[in-house]
């Protein structure tokens, strides 16, 4: 046994035990997405009523259940979301859970400036290698700065997490506490695109040339835009996150980053949500990089990369062009993310291509709505500014905003409105002249 080994043996203690070293009122950080610590935190929940004054858990994104913002556990635990997902949706709109909005980029700050500064982070990880190294498979992200920040590591270590290259390690010697886990990863498969979602894929992968640099988001738009791209060569994958949907590109050579200006030959994100096979194909794959939040997302790097083209959602677009992707309304859906980051370094980029998609209309109360508006709701966030957006794209087509007037932005995002509200959003931008 070497001496790592013996670290990583003297560490190994129980969910249960680990939890103790958590005490009132610490401000705690989550692994999220598909790395969610699960045992971990089912430990926890069941620690919290010890507390006599609630801890803070601040995480992003999370799958699976939320146990620790059911009603009444706000006595004992209080998240701070800085991506609200749909299991802490209700909680935070609710007033039991807090929203902090923050570019994902500059997150990681948060943490290592000491602006929220953290007690304990909890991750989930790799088995150590030969040299005592963990990898945080796949989510590194946010991940990794906050585990260097955290006064104490509480590590579950699961040998179903596969190891992911890049700068994606942390160090035996680091973790305080180690909880050996086996169990699956949470997933996150691809769904079917519906036939409106292919439309809108349709258009965007329209604007992807060859030799291309692409970051996607989740859903079915992202999902819809890979089975577009069968007659592209030399696509290159820069991007805070990727799926399963990658990889029948990856085999095909569609996929092989060679005309890459930025880590030519490789794909760079930060986390992953997929299924069993993205794992899989990821673990000690020298093709894929995972590297933090505050690299992957920092416009300027972004923008090194040739021809990048980024897709991301929205919730409702104006017809000046603001676009909200947070909320509706005064209510928190989801959050900031990486949108503003991906926006900005695409536009920066030599030849490079943001583009927001969405489809043109809602269904609210069973009535169908327009999700191009004269305006946005009442306490809508902007996310992305009339300033920094160049098109747009409905299942109607692409409205080129960049460098055009209020008035000629209006006849743009008017031709790809639904046909029902051409007329009331023509009347809407002549009253509000």
């Amino acid at each position: 046994m070497n001496y790592a080994q013996a670290i990583y043996q003297n560490r190994i203690t129980t969910a249960d035990q680990a939890v103790t070293a958590i005490s009132s009122g610490m401000r705690v950080f989550m692994t999220g997405n598909c790395s969610v610590p699960q045992v971990v935190m089912a430990a926890l929940v069941k620690h919290a009523p010890s507390f006599t004054t609630p801890i803070e858990i601040a995480h992003l994104y999370t799958l699976g259940n939320a146990d620790y913002v059911a009603p009444g556990m706000e006595r004992y635990i209080r998240a701070n979301t800085l991506f609200t997902g749909a299991n802490v949706r209700r909680a935070v709109n609710e007033g039991r859970a807090d929203f902090t909005p923050c570019f994902l980029s500059e997150i990681p700050g948060l943490f290592r400036d000491g602006i929220l500064p953290l007690d304990v982070a909890l991750v989930h990880l790799s088995p150590p290698d030969e040299h005592g190294f963990c990898s945080f498979g796949v989510e590194v992200g946010v991940t990794k700065t906050a585990a260097e920040s955290a006064r104490v590591v509480i590590a579950e270590v699961n040998d179903r997490m596969p190891r992911t290259l890049g700068d994606s390690f942390i160090h035996v010697s680091k973790l305080a506490h180690v909880v050996p886990v086996s169990y699956p990863l949470l997933e996150h498969p691809m769904g079917r695109a519906t036939e409106l979602e292919r439309r809108i894929a349709h258009f965007c992968a329209s604007l992807i040339e060859d030799g291309s640099t692409i970051q996607m988001g989740i859903g079915g738009i992202p999902d819809a835009v890979l089975t577009f791209l069968g007659d592209k060569k030399d696509l290159g994958i820069h991007s805070e996150m990727f799926s399963d949907g990658v990889i029948d590109l990856v085999e095909r050579g569609i996929i092989n980053g060679a005309r890459k200006s930025l880590h030519p030959g490789k794909i760079i994100a930060g986390f992953l949500m997929g299924t069993r096979r993205l794992y899989d194909f990821v673990h000690d794959n020298p093709m894929v990089e995972l590297h933090p939040t505050e690299y992957i997302n920092d416009p300027f790097r972004i923008a090194q990369n040739d021809r990048m083209v980024a897709i991301n959602s929205a919730i409702e677009v104006d017809l000046t062009g603001q676009v909200c992707a947070d909320s509706i309304g005064t209510r928190i859906y989801s959050g900031v993310g990486g949108q503003v980051d991906f926006v900005y370094g695409a536009s920066r980029s030599r030849g490079g291509k943001p583009i927001i998609a969405l489809p043109s209309t809602a269904q609210v109360g069973g009535q169908l709505v327009s999700r191009i508006v004269p305006m946005l709701k009442p306490g809508a966030g902007v996310v992305t500014t009339r300033s920094h957006v160049h098109y747009v794209v409905t299942e109607y087509g692409i409205a080129d905003l960049y460098g055009k007037s209020i008035r000629q932005r209006i006849r743009a995002l008017i031709d790809v409105a639904h046909p029902q509200f051409h007329e009331e959003l023509e009347m809407a931008a002549q009253k509000l002249r």
